[in-house]
């Protein structure tokens, strides 16, 4: 090859991995950051370990919206997650919200559990029954101390 084919061959090899990188800026900046449309509902948890903003919220294992914001509230001293639903899925006000883990030691989401109630959240509303998450080491000091408890009680 002479020394202009491998600079037009170098051009265009540069001009592609250009394109291509453009391409992912279009996608992430026009779909991949938009904010989803729908609506916000508020759950207060007393711990959020492992949530946090951009944490997928599911109803039926199904990934349905996102938790949008995360603060502490400081009259209840509870965490407070605010979670985006799409604007076609009615939750009725009973649904229940439960900090869930894919597995032993996957991530966090937000599971929600539809209630029965023929009245359904309206933006702003509050999933009142929550369930924080479940700390694995809590429940490992609560299995050997009630192993140790046990062991004491022998005959």
């Amino acid at each position: 090859m002479t020394a202009t084919t491998e600079q037009r061959a170098e051009l265009l090899t540069g001009g592609v991995v250009l394109a291509v990188a453009a391409g992912f800026l279009i996608w992430g900046f026009g779909e991949g950051f938009s904010r989803p449309a729908g609506y916000e509902v508020r759950a207060s948890f007393p711990d959020v370990d492992g949530v946090d903003v951009g944490t997928e919220v599911r109803l039926a294992g199904v990934p349905v919206g996102r938790v949008s914001d995360i603060s502490l509230n400081p009259d209840t001293y509870m965490a407070d997650a605010w979670l985006t639903i799409p604007a076609d899925i009615a939750l009725p006000s009973d649904s229940a919200a439960l900090i869930q883990t894919d597995g032993l030691l996957g991530g966090a989401y937000i599971q929600i559990q539809p209630g029965g109630s023929p009245d359904n959240l309206a933006p702003g509303d509050e999933i009142e029954d929550v369930q924080g998450a479940v700390s694995l080491l809590q429940l490992m000091m609560k299995f050997v101390d009630s192993q140790a408890s046990s062991e004491g009680d022998g005959p």
